[in-house]
């Protein structure tokens, strides 16, 4: 079965489609500018990457873009939409009721509408996304697959808050974790690699990119994350400030005379290693090249990143009474040996060798702690694509 997997965001449209029994990329795109002029790029398996600029108003435009693409007589993949199986979307915040994947109906519509609250970015995104497929491909099953589903697993003393127990009866104010996605691939792939049970292993997920996050999986399950209600707490982010005391806020409201839409602007837009760079930059490849020109706001950066990262794996350590690996992954992940070196010097305590030739690694699985570490480090590169095709088929064949 061809499985296309959407992904909105609330400018954006990534596309995938994918073959369910090799799970190999037949084609895959990206619509960006959405309502500001538009830009469509679509590379057909391993062909050249082809991109065109568009007017793109709407989602439901650049659905239809998706599917010009897809279907084009000369770089298209398929020839009709005939031969889309099921289609699986993305969705950020699935709040309390859903733990796991679901088939979409109008009751999980319902759902996703009750919750985009909590998601006010990209559940609206994610639901015209879920509708414009409906209206283009009819009577095609569609399956929703949760950012917060993994972390539904966390216990009650992980995710509540320190704040009126009615207000989460009342407003369900929690923990719910994000990257879930990514969370639950790259936990079971580790296990894959290592040759061990899944259901055996206490593993920390690193998901570090500009948006990033760490998690506890104990035998298969989650126990906790950093990410909260929203994904500005916990790490330093590319530009969110992370875990702040919440009077921080009201302070600088006062200092800045800003408003409470200015201050939150200000700690997801303009804080993190951005800020903490002194606004050199966001990206870490431009922060690493300024470390290691001894920029002062690089080098700054770069090492309170690593320190948060450090010590959230301390503490998930002691949270599951011990790991067995620890996994970096996405883009700063994947291809950061600096970052990587930075957060493993700081857990020798835990037993962490690295291996610094095999840290030298870039987007590719490999286990990059020497042989004697009582903590084995990997690299893994995640997939949440694929990890949304695995689920979709699964629900769509049974």
């Amino acid at each position: 079965m061809k499985i296309l997997v959407i992904n909105c965001g609330s400018s954006s449209l990534k596309f995938q489609l994918i073959d369910s029994d090799s799970e190999k990329v037949i084609g895959k795109g990206l619509c960006e500018r959405i309502g500001i002029d538009g830009r469509i790029s679509f590379t057909p398996g391993d062909g050249d990457k082809i991109t065109k600029d568009t007017a793109i108003p709407d989602h439901n435009r650049a659905i239809t873009l998706v599917i010009e693409a897809l279907t084009d007589p000369q770089t298209g993949v398929i020839k009709s939409l005939d031969e889309i199986g099921a289609v699986g979307h993305r969705i950020v915040h699935g709040g309390e009721k859903f733990t796991k994947s679901v088939i979409i109906d109008e009751d999980v519509i319902k759902a996703i509408e009750e919750v985009s609250d909590l998601a006010p970015l990209h559940n609206p995104a994610n639901l015209i996304g879920i509708r414009a497929c409906q209206s283009a491909m009819p009577g095609v099953p569609m399956v929703a697959v949760f950012d917060t589903a993994f972390h539904q697993t966390m216990p009650e003393e992980a995710f509540l808050y320190g704040i009126p127990y009615s207000l989460y009866e009342k407003y369900k104010i929690r923990r719910y974790g994000f990257h879930g996605t990514s969370h639950s691939y790259v936990s079971k792939k580790a296990a894959e690699m290592l040759g061990k049970d899944y259901s055996e292993l206490k593993t920390i997920v690193c998901h570090l990119g500009n948006g990033a996050s760490v998690s506890a999986v104990k035998n298969g399950k989650c126990v906790d994350t950093s990410m909260g209600l929203t994904p500005l707490e916990g790490l330093i982010m590319g530009t969110r400030s992370g875990d702040i005391d919440p009077s921080v806020v009201e302070f600088i409201m006062k200092k800045e005379g800003i408003n409470v839409a200015e201050a939150e602007n200000l700690l997801n837009k303009k804080s993190g290693v951005l800020g903490l760079s002194g606004d050199v930059s966001s990206d870490f490849r431009d922060l690493e090249d300024g470390y290691f020109k001894g920029d002062e706001g690089c080098i700054r950066a770069i090492n309170t990143f690593c320190y948060r990262v450090a010590k959230y794996v301390g503490a998930y350590a002691a949270a599951m009474d011990g790991v067995d690996c620890i996994c970096f992954t996405a883009g700063v992940g994947e291809n950061g040996p600096l970052v990587r070196d930075i957060i493993c010097q700081r857990l020798g305590f835990l037993g962490v060798i690295l291996d610094k030739e095999a840290n030298e690694v870039h987007g590719k699985e490999k286990v990059v702690s020497t042989p004697d570490s009582k903590v084995k480090v990997l690299v893994v590169p995640t997939n949440e694509e694929l990890a949304i095709a695995r689920d979709t088929n699964e629900l769509c064949s049974k």
